[in-house]
């Protein structure tokens, strides 16, 4: 349905977009090298989840919405910023609340897959980027465009899974050694605390611009 030189090169920028820092690929960076590896490809696949229903959102024309209405865009990256500072709160308060007592400050796993998911989900710049993204290769004369536009968001979500999956492995393996000594974790903690500040200081002065 889809030219096999246009996917090629979807695939290509899709990769590249996967690379470039940003608040998904950075949040899957600190909470694989907090909480580990297979941790993070669980952060990794919540964040893929989220794919799904900006895809989902993107191909019914949902997310047009949040491009059109103010009220939505704002309501929606408020949340996400909210959410962020209080994962935020979370990372500073860990180092006192569980280093000092001697306790594990790991998270169950669909503990971190929902954080992936809300992360995603509640930041309106996806809906927005996949709705200036995808519809770039999805041409009418090929087929239906909402099937296009699935195929191409399958095909975002695996590369996001693989790049992202990198990270988790390799923040993972780099966290494990660190995670060695209490001090230093305590580091990792409120080095995690600023960045979700950062990220969700990013988020919610996002404008509708891709």
């Amino acid at each position: 349905m889809i030219p096999v030189e246009s996917l090629f090169t979807f695939l290509f920028a899709s990769v590249l977009l996967a690379l470039a820092p940003g608040p998904d690929n950075i949040f899957v960076l600190t909470q694989a090298a907090l909480y580990g590896r297979n941790e993070g490809v669980l952060v990794t696949l919540g964040l893929c989840t989220g794919l799904v229903v900006h895809t989902v959102a993107v191909a019914l024309g949902v997310a047009a919405i949040f491009q059109a209405s103010a009220i939505a865009f704002t309501g929606l990256k408020v949340i996400g910023a909210v959410y962020l500072l209080y994962l935020a709160w979370q990372a500073f308060t860990a180092s006192a609340s569980f280093l000092e007592n001697g306790k594990s400050n790991k998270l169950s796993g669909l503990q971190l897959y929902r954080r992936g998911i809300i992360m995603n989900v509640t930041n309106p710049k996806v809906s927005i980027f996949f709705l200036a993204f995808l519809p770039q290769f999805a041409i009418p004369e090929n087929g239906p465009v909402s099937q296009q536009m699935f195929i191409l968001g399958a095909l975002f979500i695996l590369v996001t899974l693989v790049v992202f999956g990198g990270i988790a492995l390799l923040a993972g393996t780099l966290g494990t050694y660190l995670m060695r000594s209490p001090r230093i974790q305590n580091y990792l903690n409120r080095i995690a605390g600023i960045v979700f500040i950062g990220l969700a200081m990013k988020i919610f002065t996002a404008n509708k611009g891709v």
